[in-house]
C-alpha cells in the first residue's frame, strides 16, 4: 500500500502497478483502459509517492506476476545485480536527480543499461519534465552496426519507407531513388509490404537488394513482413539482411502478434547464421508504439506506457540494429492530440535509450487524431535535440499504403541542417562519392543519371 496525503485527503494506492498507473501523465488510452488517476491531484499525489518508492522495491513485486508472463520472467531473470550495485539505494525520485546529475556521463548511463528494469525506467520518467527525458537520452549513446555504423553522437541516420498499396516494383524503385538522392537511407531501406505472402515478400527483397548491390550502398535492407514469413524466405536462401517484428509488453500482446521469445530466439539465431552484415552482426528491427497491450486486451491493468516499456526487454535481449516506436500510428483512441504524441515519443525514447536500445522515433499521427504537422516538428525538432538514432523518410510525409503522416526526406535535411548532424558515416561517403552531397553534407541538387536510369530499365 503507497499513500499520500493532500488537504487533509489521503490517497492510497493499493499496488505498484496502481501507483505507476496514476502517476502516469493523462493519455486517453489509460482513461479508456480504466487505469488513470481520476483528477491532477490525485496524478501528483502519485507522483509524490512514486518518488519515494525504492528502486529496490522494482525487484520484490511484479506488476505482472512472474508465473504468468514469460516477459515478467525475463525482466527478472537476465537483471544485473552487480550493476545494480550502484544505484540500489535509490528511491525513484533520487534515481532521476541522480540521472540528471553532471556526475552521470554517458560512460555511466552505459555500465547501467542491463540493470534498469523496464518498470524502474517507466517509473522515473513519469516524474520527469520534458526537458528531463530530453537531457538525459541526449547523454545516452546506443552504436549498432550492420553495413555502417548508426547511433554516433552528432549523427542523425533515417528509415527510407518506399511503401506501396500495390507493392509495384517500379514505384518502390522510384520512391527508393527518391530517397536515396536526399540523403536517406542510412538506418535502413525498409517496406511495409501490402501482402505478407512469402513470394511477394521474397520479390521485395530481391528488388531493395539489387539495387543496393548494383550502387554498392553501404546500408542494410528489410521488408517488415512477420517472423514467421522471414523464417521461410531464410530458409528458402532468400537475401535477408534484417529480421523484423513488432513486438508488445506482455505476453497476451505478443501471443495476439503470433509471437513469443521460443519464436524470436529461433529467428535471430537463423538471421545471424546468414552472415550478411560487413562490419557488426546486429540483425533485428524492432517496431513498438503505446496502446499494443490494451488493443490486444493484455495490459493486466498496466498503464499504456510501462506496457510499452515493459516490451523494451525483449527488444534488448537481441541487440537490435533498430528499435522504433511508432508513436501516434495507432490513434487518438490511445494518444489523442499532438501534446499526448509529443510526451508519449519523449518517454519512449529516454525509456529506451536508458536500457540500452538504438531508439529511433517514428515522428506520425493518424489523419483522425487532434494533431498536425505544426506538432511533429516540434516532436522532430525535440528528438534531434535528444540524440535519437533515426526518423522515417517517406516521399512527401504521406504513407500511401499504411495511411498515416510521418516524416519526409526534406525533414530529415533541415534537422541534420539545423542541428548540424551528418548521416551514418559510412553512408555519407557514398553520398558524397556519388555527388549527391557535397564534404560538408549539403545537397548539391546534381542529378544522379546512373540511379534515374535504373527506374527508367524497369
Amino acid at each position: 500500500m503507497f499513500q499520500y496525503t493532500v488537504r487533509n485527503i489521503v490517497y492510497s494506492f493499493g499496488d505498484l502497478k496502481t501507483l505507476l498507473a496514476k502517476a502516469s501523465p493523462y493519455r486517453t488510452g489509460d482513461a479508456l483502459a480504466g487505469v488513470c488517476a481520476d483528477s491532477y491531484e490525485e496524478r501528483v499525489a502519485a507522483q509524490i509517492a512514486l518518488a519515494d518508492v525504492p528502486l529496490k522495491t522494482f525487484l520484490n513485486e511484479a506488476i505482472i506476476p512472474y508465473e504468468k508472463d514469460e516477459i515478467t520472467r525475463l525482466i527478472i531473470d537476465s537483471h544485473d545485480a552487480s550493476a545494480f550495485n550502484l544505484i540500489s539505494h535509490l528511491t525513484v525520485g533520487g534515481f532521476r536527480d541522480w540521472l540528471l546529475s553532471d556526475e552521470t556521463d554517458t560512460t555511466t548511463l552505459k555500465s547501467i543499461e542491463a540493470c534498469v528494469t523496464p518498470e524502474m525506467a517507466a517509473a522515473v520518467s513519469k516524474l520527469m519534465r520534458n526537458q528531463d527525458l530530453i537531457a538525459v537520452a541526449k547523454k545516452c549513446e546506443v552504436i549498432t552496426k550492420f553495413r555502417n555504423t548508426i547511433g554516433l553522437k552528432g549523427h542523425f541516420s533515417t528509415r527510407l519507407q518506399p511503401n506501396h498499396p500495390t507493392d509495384d516494383p517500379k514505384g518502390i524503385a522510384a520512391s527508393i531513388i527518391d530517397g536515396l538522392l536526399y540523403g536517406s537511407g542510412d538506418a535502413v531501406i525498409g517496406i511495409n509490404p501490402a501482402t505478407d505472402s512469402p513470394a511477394a515478400v521474397q520479390n521485395l527483397l530481391m528488388l531493395i537488394d539489387a539495387i543496393r548491390e548494383q550502387f554498392d550502398i553501404p546500408t542494410q535492407s528489410c521488408v517488415l513482413s512477420h517472423v514467421t514469413t522471414t523464417l521461410e524466405l531464410i530458409n528458402k536462401g532468400a537475401p535477408v539482411d534484417l529480421c523484423f517484428q513488432s513486438i508488445g509488453g506482455t505476453e497476451v500482446t505478443n501471443s495476439s502478434f503470433g509471437i513469443n521469445i521460443a519464436l524470436l530466439n529461433e529467428a535471430y539465431e537463423a538471421t545471424l547464421s546468414l552472415k550478411r552484415g560487413t562490419i557488426g552482426e546486429n540483425v533485428m528491427y524492432f517496431e513498438t508504439g503505446q496502446g499494443s497491450e490494451l488493443s490486444a486486451n493484455g495490459h493486466h491493468g498496466v498503464d499504456q506506457q510501462t506496457c510499452e516499456v515493459r516490451g523494451y526487454a525483449i527488444a534488448r535481449k537481441y541487440k537490435p540494429l533498430l528499435v522504433n516506436t511508432v508513436v501516434g500510428f495507432i490513434g487518438p483512441e490511445y494518444l489523442y492530440d499532438g501534446k499526448q504524441i509529443i510526451r508519449a515519443a519523449l518517454e519512449d525514447h529516454f525509456c529506451g535509450k536508458l536500457l540500452g536500445l538504438p531508439m529511433g522515433v517514428d515522428v506520425c499521427y493518424t489523419n483522425h487524431a487532434e494533431a498536425d504537422q505544426d506538432d511533429m516538428d516540434n516532436l522532430l525538432t525535440l528528438l534531434g535535440v535528444a540524440g535519437c538514432n533515426f526518423i522515417m523518410g517517406i516521399p512527401g510525409s504521406d504513407d500511401i499504403m499504411l495511411n498515416y503522416q510521418s516524416t519526409s526526406f526534406h525533414d530529415a535535411l533541415y534537422l541534420r541542417k539545423v542541428l548540424g548532424l551528418r548521416p551514418a558515416p559510412e553512408f555519407e561517403q557514398w553520398l558524397i562519392k556519388q555527388g549527391i552531397v557535397d564534404e560538408v553534407g549539403t545537397l548539391t541538387g546534381a542529378n544522379n543519371t546512373k540511379l534515374l536510369n535504373l527506374i527508367a530499365r524497369m
